[in-house]
């Protein structure tokens, strides 16, 4: 299907792609696309300006900045994975990220893209949940932080106001005695998840201290599963793991589409987070 008409437009700097922004209250950010030219070629979005701030500099890069990583919001998926500082500062971004659609959209598609689109099935936001990360957003008022788990609003909707672009993300370096995993269930090596749990757990003396869990495809928003973060604390490394994840799916509210029931989404919930949570905390 062809997209409904739209002028285009490529600032030559952050401060002017906001101003472009803050004059069209229907305007969009294109970067990488990868999101959301299947939403304009299926007229599921209808903005009348895109915004191109795919060559903007300031926008892009990893950095290492002491207690965190502030990863740009124009990075590419392909270049979080070959960071040394992400592997080394946040080991779980590199791991979902290694299973972000394929190679192809990971070589075009944006770090900041993902999680802007807010798509609850993505990989990203459920990461950035886990990990308590920190969005950080540029307007022509000057720069705002908001908490990860306040961002994601609704079914791609996200506390972005009019004129405001996503800069990039500060993710905490979590240290010592952490563990992190990734489990992602999906129907082909393309697709996005049917269910994903994002898991950092800290282990001390044989049992677990402290667990976040971060859920994908199991509301209209990713979701942190806090019954389960609180029934695994200090629990053993050992079978009390599996009773304790047995809660990962309490307090959701999956979808129903052709591709899973919410039973069944639940079921997966509960089977992913005792993987991830076993990996994570380094039990066989």
């Amino acid at each position: 299907m062809i997209p409904a008409p739209f002028d285009y437009v490529r600032p030559g700097s952050l401060p002017e792609a906001c101003q472009e922004l803050a004059a069209d209250e229907d305007a969009k950010v294109i970067a990488g696309g990868q999101s959301l030219l299947p939403l304009l070629r299926l007229r599921l979005a209808y903005p009348t300006k895109l915004v191109d701030v795919g060559r903007l500099p300031e926008l892009a890069g990893v950095h290492d900045r002491g207690d965190h990583v502030f990863i740009g919001a124009m990075t590419t998926h392909d270049e979080v994975l070959r960071s040394e500082v992400v592997a080394a500062g946040c080991p779980l971004v590199a791991l979902a990220t290694a299973l972000v659609a394929d190679r192809a959209v990971r070589h075009r598609g944006t770090f900041g893209g993902s999680l802007a689109h807010a798509d609850p099935a993505g990989d990203l936001p459920a990461v950035l949940l886990a990990l308590e990360g920190v969005l950080v957003a540029r307007s022509a008022q000057g720069e705002r932080e908001i908490p990860a788990a306040d961002f994601f609003v609704d079914y791609l909707e996200t506390a972005l106001g009019e004129g405001e672009i996503l800069a990039g993300a500060k993710i905490p370096k979590l240290g010592d005695g952490w563990g992190f995993h990734y489990e992602k269930f999906r129907r082909t090596a393309q697709s996005w998840a049917v269910v994903g749990v994002a898991v950092a757990v800290r282990r001390s003396n044989g049992s677990i201290q402290e667990a976040r869990i971060g859920l994908t495809n199991m509301g209209p928003t990713p979701l942190r599963a806090r019954v389960a973060e609180s029934a695994l604390q200090g629990v053993e490394l050992g079978d009390g793991i599996r009773r304790a994840c047995e809660e990962a799916a309490a307090d959701t509210s999956p979808p129903a589409d052709l591709h899973a029931q919410p039973d069944y989404r639940r079921h997966l919930a509960r089977v992913l987070t005792h993987r991830a949570v076993r990996t994570a905390a380094g039990t066989p």
